[in-house]
């Protein structure tokens, strides 16, 4: 595969500060993403949160999502497509450069400015995916809670394109920590993986099994844990 940005035409900024959803090279691979990557066809697309550890898809979060994701679904029928600090990252490229490279955690950003632009840039972003893959999936499913999810729900005031955001709210009410900086709690939760595991067997049609979801906690490994 041609790299999305080859390496003789890559910014020497860092990427890892708090500019980082500024950097030329993240707008780039995005504005890439966009407009010069085909999505793969399938029944269902998923949206998962990035993770500290990359790649993504072998950080201890996402073999927790994939193990829920797999469970119903067989690779060909699903595309897993990561967002948040990252911008928009299929699951297929996020060995590429930047997405494999920035190591800048959103959830420590304390300036407003950027967590405002964040949300306006990401809703955006992920209005302008749904518009191009409108007739990709036939459904569509998104786990995250948060300012990604924020930055969904606005996206979806953007587009008449149908998206199922879990966990449920009632669930979210119920698990809240208050005594925590992130009162949302992980997402490997046994309820908000519960929550997961039935939107995707509803999108499927097959039944909401009693499946063992073990808790997890991965506290260190998730961008969204620290919003």
């Amino acid at each position: 595969m041609t790299p999305i940005i080859p390496e003789n035409e890559r910014s020497n900024i860092p990427l890892d500060t708090e500019e980082l959803i500024y950097h030329p090279d993240m707008i780039r691979a995005n504005e890439w993403v966009l407009t010069e990557y085909k999505p793969p066809v399938r029944d269902i697309c998923i949206f998962v949160p990035c993770s500290k550890k990359k790649p993504y898809h072998e950080s201890p979060s996402h073999k927790i999502f994939d193990r829920i994701i797999f469970s119903l679904l067989k690779p060909e029928d699903v595309h897993v497509v990561v967002f948040g600090t990252c911008g928009l990252t299929p699951r297929e490229i996020d060995t590429e450069y930047p997405f494999m490279d920035y190591q800048f955690i959103m959830g420590k950003c304390n300036v407003a400015k950027v967590k405002r632009d964040f949300l306006k840039m990401e809703s955006e972003r992920l209005a302008a995916y749904l518009e191009k893959t409108r007739d990709t999936y036939k459904h569509r499913i998104a786990y995250c809670i948060g300012d990604f999810r924020k930055a969904m729900d606005i996206a979806l005031q953007m587009t008449d394109v149908q998206v199922t955001i879990v966990p449920k709210e009632e669930t979210i009410a119920q698990n809240l920590q208050p005594q925590r900086k992130f009162i949302y709690g992980s997402l490997n939760q046994k309820k908000y993986l519960k929550d997961f595991y039935d939107a995707i067997a509803s999108a499927t049609d097959k039944p909401s099994l009693d499946v063992d979801l073990d808790d997890g906690e991965c506290a260190e490994d998730d961008d969204w844990f620290r919003l």
